[in-house]
């Protein structure tokens, strides 16, 4: 792994980019594109400092779960990122596109866990039990590296491109939601921009649960009661150029709007 002012230097390049709102060159030009390692070093450095400037881990996003994604990155895994309490917008509650960079938006089924998940290695029984509850969710990603030219190292030292999260207001138990059959659709002002279903996440939303239970084990930091789980994109992503109003629809768990102000 790099040197310790290695991993500074990237975290602070990153932080200062999304506070100051311009975008930087690729990490990877400072750390091999295959050194997962070093790039989660990064993005742990920037969610330490923000943890002890006093915010609140939420829970946490999965992203790269579109298997075409992860080949045109070349990588066979996902990857995942923190979410805090103040990336949480509320349905059709206005977030300032000011405060963002190059943001899109994607359509997505949030768990909210009622038990811990503490297990090497989890089934899907083991969601199962542990979720209360699904809601549609509308992750709004961006990333501060200039004109989105990511690979997997850039993605994921930049705390896997994470900005804001929209949850919806339906909680729905499992057992009442088709997770691989329910459709999607993502739309602004009635127009259809991208469509999809639960199997376009891994074959399963669950997939992807399962893999990220696993890996916050295997970090010592397992998921907790509480915690969202963002399980990754039901369809492609849209651009967010302008404000206005994006609502995804998802089958069985009803609406959600995430709106951008000037």
């Amino acid at each position: 792994m790099p040197h310790i002012n290695v991993i500074d230097a990237l975290a602070s390049r990153l932080r200062n980019a999304e506070a100051s709102r311009n975008v930087i060159e690729p990490v990877r030009g400072e750390i091999a594109i295959d050194d997962i390692a070093t790039a989660y070093a990064v993005q742990q450095a920037n969610v330490d400092l923000r943890v002890a400037s006093g915010e609140r881990i939420v829970g946490r996003k999965i992203g790269l779960t579109s298997l075409a994604v992860q080949k045109q990155l070349g990588v066979d895994q996902p990857d995942f990122g923190a979410l805090f309490a103040s990336m949480a917008y509320g349905d059709a509650q206005a977030i300032p596109l000011s405060q963002l960079i190059q943001p899109k938006v994607e359509a997505e089924i949030a768990l909210v866990l009622e038990h811990d998940l503490t297990f090497e290695k989890h089934t899907f029984v083991d969601i199962l039990r542990a979720s209360a509850y699904a809601l549609a969710a509308i992750e709004v990603v961006d990333s501060r590296i200039q004109n989105w030219d990511i690979r997997f190292v850039d993605t994921v030292a930049d705390n896997a491109s994470s900005a804001r999260f929209v949850v919806g207001s339906r909680p729905v138990p499992l057992s009442r939601i088709d997770l691989t059959a329910c459709a999607m659709e993502l739309s602004r002002d009635g127009e259809v921009l991208s469509r999809g279903n639960g199997a376009a996440c891994l074959g399963n939303p669950l997939n992807a649960a399962v893999w990220l239970a696993d890996r916050m084990v295997q970090l010592g930091t397992p998921l907790r009661a509480g915690d969202v789980v963002l399980t990754g994109a039901l369809g492609p992503m849209v651009a967010v150029k302008e404000p206005g109003t994006y609502t995804a629809q998802i089958e069985g768990l009803g609406s959600v709007r995430a709106t951008f102000s000037a």
